[in-house]
């Protein structure tokens, strides 16, 4: 049987991720971070908390994301005093539509994706120096590929501050420090994106799994087309 992790190791890591943060501001550096507000997302959401509650905290409003993902980010806004700020594909829905009439997430997911995740998100990394990303190495091999800081595009920075961490410690974070799960993950939702393309988890295995299921796509771009040389 595995044993609870050390909370000191654990509130030292976190500690270590602050003051990384407060050196990046003190060196006048411009910093967001983005969030997909799901239960993974929380202990960096609460360590910004802990930093400087201006962070702006983006997230893209696609218009197919679950509602209660969008008033899980309101809510957390409210408890933490985030600076949330909703994004918005700047291409209409009515435009988003193959020859055949389907939505794109069902003919041609990478586009839709570039044009409701990646698309939005441009203006901000030309914006800021920092871009701090929640991405763990344990959620898929792209990630797991990924340095702690690496050059994304237009000439912004991405650090990766919970890289080294596993759900587990995300797990014992989240109760220490009383932190809510997404209304969702009860339901069977572990990992949630749009809702044409998220499913519940399936059997054994990486909850990443249940995310455009069947179809030949692990990532929706933030982490691929926008890092420095993505495609």
């Amino acid at each position: 049987m595995v044993g609870i992790l050390d909370s000191k190791d654990l509130e030292a890591r976190a500690d270590a991720i602050v003051e990384r943060l407060h050196g990046y501001l003190d060196a006048g550096k411009q910093v967001f971070t983005t969030s997909s507000f799901q239960s993974q997302s929380l202990p960096l959401l609460h360590m910004i908390s802990r930093v400087n509650r201006d962070i702006p905290v983006y997230y893209t409003n696609t218009g197919f994301l679950f509602p209660k993902t969008v008033q899980f980010a309101e809510e957390l806004a409210d408890r933490l005093g985030l600076n949330v700020i909703p994004l918005r594909p700047e291409v209409p829905k009515i435009k988003q539509m193959d020859r055949a009439g389907r939505f794109l997430y069902a003919s041609d997911p990478d586009h839709c994706c570039y044009l409701n995740k990646v698309q939005p998100l441009e203006p901000v990394l030309r914006e800021h120096d920092i871009w701090v990303n929640g991405v763990r190495g344990d959620q898929s091999s792209v990630r797991a590929a990924m340095a702690e800081e690496e050059h994304a595009q237009f000439g912004c920075l991405r650090y990766h501050p919970m890289l080294e961490w596993d759900s587990r410690m995300v797990y014992f974070y989240r109760k220490t420090h009383d932190l809510p799960e997404h209304p969702m993950e009860a339901e069977g939702y572990l990992s949630i994106g749009c809702e044409p393309c998220t499913m519940k988890a399936i059997g054994d295995g990486n909850a990443r799994n249940a995310r455009w299921f069947g179809m030949n796509k692990t990532e929706c771009g933030l982490n691929t087309t926008l890092v420095s040389g993505g495609n």
